[in-house]
């Protein structure tokens, strides 16, 4: 049995400019996110400590929440 090959080969720097987009618009998305969540989070905290701790469970930053809001 003979395996039949295609002529058109993929173009590696369409593919790496298609790669770099999908990771520029991750970027974005997660940096929403994660303003999103410090945000929540600092809304429902008891207090600053609270909220602090809170925010080291989830590996965030309270600057996340304010820079998303200046946004």
């Amino acid at each position: 049995m003979t395996w039949a090959r295609h002529s058109s080969r993929p173009n590696p720097a369409e593919d790496q400019s298609w790669l770099a987009g999908v990771r520029a618009e991750e970027e974005v998305r997660l940096t929403a996110q994660n303003g999103r969540a410090a945000r929540i989070v600092a809304g429902h905290s008891s207090d600053a400590l609270d909220c602090a701790e809170l925010l080291a469970m989830l590996g965030l930053e309270a600057e996340e929440g304010r820079r998303a809001q200046l946004a």
